[in-house]
C-alpha cells in the first residue's frame, strides 16, 4: 500500500473540514464519522489519521465557517468601497432570503451552530471560536463609529433580528409565515436606517 505524502494529507484533511464544516451547518455536529468522511470522498479509518477526536473536528469546522463568515462581510465592505451602510444593506438582504434560510450548508454559522455549540461544553475551542464569531459579526452590524457592537452597540440587536428571523423561518419552511418572518425582519432593520 502507498502513503499519502504530505500534501495529500493536508488537502484531505482540508476536504474533511470543509465538508464537516457544510454538513454541521447542514445537519449538525450529530453527523457521525462514516457519513461525514463518506461524504468528503474518504474511507473512515482515514479520519483517525487526520484528527485526534471528532471534538477537534468539530472545532476546527466551526473555526472554518466563521472564517468564511468574516470573509463574506470584508467581500462586502470592499465590493462598496468601504461604504458600511451598503454593505450592511447588501448582507442583510442575502441573509433574509428564502436561499440563505433554504442553503444551511453554505449559510451563517451563528444560526446554524447555535444550539450544537451550546451542548458542547464551556471549555470547548468551538465555544470560544463561536463567542469571537459573534462579536465580529456584531461589530461589521453595528452603525458606522460603533466598532466593538458591544455595550450600548446596536451591532448585538442587529445579530439577534438576523439570527431569530433565520432560525424561525426556517422552523416554518413551508408555510406562508417562513417568508413573512423574513420579511418582516428586512423591513424592522432596513426601514428604520
Amino acid at each position: 500500500m502507498s502513503r499519502v505524502s504530505q500534501a495529500q494529507a493536508e488537502e484531505n484533511r482540508r476536504r474533511v473540514v470543509d465538508t464537516a464544516s457544510r454538513l454541521f451547518r447542514e445537519q449538525g455536529t450529530q453527523v457521525s464519522v462514516a457519513d461525514l468522511m463518506k461524504a468528503a470522498g474518504l474511507t473512515h479509518g482515514a479520519f483517525y489519521k487526520q484528527f485526534a477526536s471528532k471534538e477537534e473536528l468539530v472545532d476546527e469546522a466551526t473555526a472554518h465557517a466563521f472564517a468564511e463568515l468574516a470573509q463574506r462581510y470584508a467581500v462586502e465592505l470592499q465590493q462598496y468601497d468601504g461604504q458600511r451602510d451598503t454593505a450592511q444593506r447588501a448582507l442583510i438582504d442575502a441573509y433574509l432570503s428564502v436561499q440563505h434560510r433554504d442553503g444551511a450548508a453554505d449559510g451563517c454559522p451563528v444560526a446554524a451552530l447555535a444550539v450544537d455549540v451550546a451542548r458542547g461544553g464551556e471549555d470547548r475551542e468551538a465555544r470560544r471560536v463561536y463567542t469571537e464569531g459573534v462579536v465580529d459579526f456584531a461589530a461589521f452590524l453595528s452603525s458606522a463609529g460603533d466598532e466593538d457592537g458591544g455595550e450600548g452597540g446596536d451591532g448585538i440587536a442587529r445579530l439577534c433580528t438576523l439570527f431569530g428571523a433565520l432560525v424561525l423561518s426556517r422552523a416554518t419552511k413551508g408555510s406562508p409565515l417562513s417568508e413573512e418572518i423574513l420579511t418582516a425582519a428586512h423591513a424592522a432593520l432596513t426601514e428604520a436606517r
